[in-house]
């Protein structure tokens, strides 16, 4: 077997978010720091966040932070309060990348490049010293419940007094998350939860959504109602896309953390017109029916929905596409309003988790120290990023989550 000679004060085992986050601060500290990546390129997945903008994290305080995380939230309080948002951003600004905050205080680089971000991570890396190895790793070397490194697949074995293991999920694997993190996890004895997609579009039954595949609807609120007891269990304005499979966007990916576990015992209503109630909307309706008297009623719906949803919305109304207008039933009118403010969609399951934007589940919570990330199993071994049981919604959220787990890491290791 091959040994690399090289001894390193740190391993960091993934060049994304919060290893490069972790590699760059574990160097201010004067560390010597090896960053292996089994992808040709470092911060791969960076590159495609933010529809390849890259939403770096949200402007807001730890405690309106808190809200957004889904998954053990009180465990990441320290590492947040450790480096909060408005470092993040301060922290870009330093290396030269401008930031601009946009609606729902999501922040984003100037230039609208995710390339400006995953670049000042880079660089910054190489210009403190961190070398940076095209390299995969297999295993790692444990000694008496001490992590010495790490073997790697081409059979080398490379040494250091630290590892962090900072290597994603299992979602989008063509950026090199292909759940590797949680085959090292368990070879050292930890715990796993279980591993599922969140933020994920959701296929649904019927045709109605091929059919409206590539329209944008924004401002209306989508409400994901249990069947079995009526309960809503998300509920939310904002925006969201038809597909060829069923439905994605925002909204959608919001709503895939809630149901999780039940999407099949869900039935997803989208409201139209949130901004009137059902009287304002019939008025409404009925101001656009004078326009139109004489019109028949499939011709009467353009200034009222998009040109893609009028036939669906019509079939589902029950009223014949050839009456007119003038003689439309104020029972008819019912029907029409009640499709608008609960256009239903049955769901189906969501997309294979390789498309999901992040992954729900992974490394224990309860086996890290929650200020330092070190694992309480294995001395030297820490985690930061995705591969730990954290997630939260979109918006910004989920960066600063790798961002601030990778400081705790960088800033703790090797620290006794």
């Amino acid at each position: 077997m091959k040994t690399i000679n090289n001894h390193f004060d740190v391993i960091v085992v993934g060049a994304g978010a919060s290893g490069l986050f972790a590699s760059i601060h574990a160097a201010k500290r004067g560390l010597k720091v090896l960053l292996l990546e089994k992808m040709n390129i470092p911060a791969k997945k960076i590159l495609i966040t933010g529809k390849g903008r890259c939403n770096v994290t949200n402007c807001c305080t730890v405690e309106d932070f808190m809200p957004n995380v889904l998954s053990n939230p009180r465990f990441l309080y320290s590492s947040l309060n450790g480096f909060n948002p408005y470092e993040v951003m301060g922290f870009f600004e330093e290396l030269g990348v401008p930031l601009k905050v946009e609606r729902g205080d999501r922040v984003f680089p100037v230039s609208d490049k995710s390339s400006d971000i995953a670049n000042a991570l880079v660089n910054e890396a190489k210009r403190l010293g961190c070398i940076i190895q095209h390299l995969s790793v297999s295993s790692l070397i444990i000694n008496d419940k001490k992590v010495c490194g790490v073997k790697c697949c081409d059979k080398s074995e490379i040494f250091g007094k630290s590892v962090i293991i900072a290597t994603g999920g299992k979602s989008y694997p063509l950026t090199g998350s292909t759940g590797d993190g949680y085959k090292l996890a368990k070879q050292a004895g930890h715990n796993i939860t279980p591993i599922k997609p969140s933020l994920i579009p959701i296929t649904c039954a019927g045709k109605d959504c091929a059919e409206l595949m590539g329209l944008s609807l924004k401002n209306i609120v989508l409400s994901v109602v249990r069947r079995t007891n009526g309960k809503t269990i998300f509920s939310s304005m904002g925006e969201m896309l038809f597909t060829h499979f069923g439905i994605s966007g925002p909204l959608v990916l919001s709503a895939s953390c809630h149901a999780k576990d039940c999407i099949n015992q869900c039935d997803i209503f989208i409201d139209m017109k949130p901004a009137l109630t059902e009287q304002q909307l019939d008025a409404r309706i009925l101001r656009d029916f004078e326009k139109f008297s004489n019109k028949d009623f499939i011709n009467s719906l353009g200034l009222l929905l998009p040109r893609k949803m009028i036939p669906i919305v019509a079939k589902r109304s029950q009223i014949p596409f050839d009456i007119k207008v003038n003689q439309i039933t104020k029972e008819q009118r019912q029907n029409l309003i009640a499709v608008i403010k609960n256009f239903k969609i049955v769901p189906t399951g969501f997309r294979p988790i390789e498309e999901a934007v992040i992954t729900s589940g992974g490394v224990d919570v309860n086996q890290l120290n929650p200020k330092t990330m070190e694992s309480k199993l294995v001395k030297g071994l820490y985690f930061a990023g995705e591969v730990i049981d954290v997630d939260a919604y979109t918006g910004g959220f989920n960066l600063q989550i790798a961002f601030s787990t990778g400081f705790a890491a960088g800033t703790f290791v090797c620290n006794d």
